[in-house]
């Protein structure tokens, strides 16, 4: 995990929450946690398969998955793109667009910045419907 002695800059959260999102995509998931201090990251695998694969299951692929192969299957994440970085009025937390198939989808990923003892850290992602 990124640990900043200052309050790291809003590019250096969108590098690590782009990198964060990256490593999803190719399935790298302990590797994805590893840069965020993390929420359960089956419950971000969730409501990002339901948002965009299981809102629109109208193929045999897509109907596989929404049986329950998508926690196994990870493939549909390479479908999945980050969209635009919308900050807060705090400069504290940012939410990200999710785009699936040319679409943004209902789903967002919220991360924010805060303090620990050992100094500022990215942590996340909230899942926003």
């Amino acid at each position: 995990m990124k640990v900043w002695t200052e309050r790291p800059a809003e590019i250096d959260v969108e590098a690590v929450v782009s990198r964060y999102f990256g490593l999803l995509r190719a399935g790298k998931i302990p590797e994805a946690e590893q840069l965020v201090e993390h929420t359960p990251v089956r419950h971000v695998l969730k409501s990002l398969w339901s948002g965009s694969v299981g809102a629109s299951a109208d193929d045999e692929a897509d109907r596989r998955l929404a049986a329950g192969e998508w926690e196994q299957d990870l493939s549909w994440l390479a479908e999945l793109d980050p969209g635009d970085f919308h900050w807060g009025p705090t400069g504290s937390h940012v939410n990200v667009e999710i785009i699936y198939r040319a679409q943004i989808i209902a789903v967002s990923l919220g991360f924010w910045v805060k303090p620990t003892d050992a100094g500022w850290v990215v942590a996340g992602p909230s899942t926003l419907w």
